[in-house]
């Protein structure tokens, strides 16, 4: 039977620089993001919600900010994350280590609300819940000395990334949108995507014919290669061939789109149903000899009821977000619904479904500042569309979360006035923490604050291959409407 012992080496020190690049693109954000003088500030959220649900407001939102979410405090848990991260990769007390991983980014996953609230942000914690289960006991466990890894705790992660992949495509066909059934959704997905990137633009002038053919090939990785990764273990030639059409497509999602650490998180999922013998061919062969080619012995008895015991409600509610999300738009049982609703709280057993309809035209929301109503500038930010000529840029694995927030607004503008709001006082005051979110050469009034600001409905496209030669342009754009008047600060 093949082993995974150097398989588990391998992928619980990716999964730590996972967590790594999550921890550290969020401790430079999070301030501005929910901190006291944030556009939704942690503290106020968590106030609001023990008005509402009382006592049960510590089980609905399980996060160490209830100890305290200050300023100090947030940034205590980002950096105690990028800190627990190096011990992961290091590899020193594996089992507690990922578990406090798991505690704090779930903490602020919690604190984060709508800005954390990304599928990539979910899926590192049913990740991470999974590793807690799947790592070595021990202070250290050296490659070779260790036991052999949890065959049932391996399978679950098998069947995550069965289920990131085949909801993925499963969903698009469930929605009845008419650009998935009719294969032309990627005549439009490379310009309106949240975060385009300078490639989108090449992408999207691609020949009709191949985003047809590019769209049929994604289904067939989304619907048909998810179930040869779970194929038995002893196939481990059609697990290697899934496991490369599974990486080779998320190098292309990465490179024509900006998804945070959403592709090289999936592509550590990958690594887990590749075995040794595979991966011995693709590291060094120092490395590789260090695993023995025969392991027996298991973990303690004890460590075995305990992780089959959490193991198998998990692979429970597992099968049921499976049903749930591939028929979504259907009513279900409510045993289930009370199911996946226990687990909920936790954000660790979810569905998936990028893209379910895909979206045909780009709005973007401009915010216009201004000191006599009159004459008006622009703000910019950093990696959004905005300025015409600027090329759109790669930012991963960064995540930019006002950004992206800032595409859903554009969507659904009366939908997200929580955090617009808070966003255009910022302004108004030139509120470094909120400035500090966006472009730091785009602050058209950087000795005072503006008097009016002011949110446009444009709607972007991509120029043609004609207009970018004649202007140099990437965009053009259209005013739809204005979104506000002129916003200005109420005296007292």
């Amino acid at each position: 039977m093949p082993d995974f012992q150097l398989s588990r080496w391998v992928f619980l020190r990716l999964l730590g620089l996972i967590y790594l690049l999550a921890f550290a693109s969020l401790a430079p954000q999070i301030v501005a993001l929910v901190g006291a003088d944030g556009l939704l500030p942690a503290t106020e959220y968590l106030e609001r919600a023990k008005e509402f649900y009382g006592t049960q407001a510590h089980a609905v939102l399980p996060t160490l900010g209830w100890l305290s979410a200050s300023d100090g405090a947030l940034l205590g848990l980002c950096w105690g994350g990028i800190a627990l991260s190096a011990v992961a990769i290091v590899g020193v007390a594996p089992v507690p280590t990922f578990w406090l991983l798991w505690v704090l980014y779930l903490s602020l996953t919690v604190l984060g609300q709508t800005f954390l609230s990304f599928q990539w942000d979910v899926l590192l914690l049913e990740t991470g819940l999974l590793a807690g289960l799947y790592a070595p006991l021990g202070w250290w466990p050296r490659l070779g000395n260790d036991r052999t890894a949890p065959a049932a705790v391996r399978w679950l992660f098998w069947v995550l990334l069965f289920k990131l992949m085949f909801l993925s495509g499963i969903t698009k066909l469930v929605s009845g949108d008419e650009t998935w059934w009719g294969l032309t959704a990627l005549t439009f997905h490379y310009q309106t995507q949240p975060l385009p990137t300078w490639t989108s633009w090449y992408a999207h002038h691609l020949p009709g014919w191949l985003h047809l053919a590019s769209t049929v090939m994604m289904f067939l990785i989304e619907l048909v290669i998810p179930f040869l990764v779970l194929a038995p273990s002893r196939f481990r030639r059609t697990r290697a061939a899934a496991c490369a059409l599974l990486c080779l497509f998320q190098v292309g999602i990465a490179a024509t789109g900006n998804y945070g650490f959403f592709n090289l998180l999936t592509v550590v999922l990958c690594i887990a149903i590749l075995d040794d013998h595979h991966l011995r061919w693709l590291l060094p062969r120092g490395l590789g000899k260090k695993t023995n080619d025969r392991l027996t012995a298991g973990e303690p008895r004890p460590w075995r009821v305990g992780v089959t015991t959490v193991a198998v409600p998990v692979a429970v509610v597992t099968m049921v977000t499976i049903w749930h999300g591939a028929t979504y738009a259907s009513p279900h049982p409510e045993w289930s619904n009370d199911l996946v609703a226990l687990a909920r709280p936790l954000r660790s057993i979810n569905t998936y479904g990028l893209f379910r309809t895909m979206t045909t035209e780009r709005p973007e929301i401009i915010v216009d500042a201004s000191m006599d109503g009159t004459n008006w500038k622009e703000y910019s930010f950093r990696w959004k569309p905005g300025d015409l000529d600027r090329a759109p840029r790669f930012v991963q694995p960064h995540m930019p979360r006002l950004d992206w927030q800032m595409w859903f607004a554009a969507l659904d503008p009366y939908g997200n006035q929580q955090w617009l709001t808070p966003m255009l006082d910022g302004l108004l005051r030139n509120s470094p923490t909120v400035l500090g979110l966006l472009d730091a050469t785009g602050n058209p009034f950087p000795d005072e604050a503006p008097r009016y600001v002011r949110l446009m409905h444009y709607r972007y496209d991509f120029t043609t291959p004609d207009e970018r030669l004649e202007t140099g342009a990437w965009w053009r754009r259209e005013l739809i409407a204005p979104l506000t008047g002129p916003v200005t600060i109420s005296a007292p």
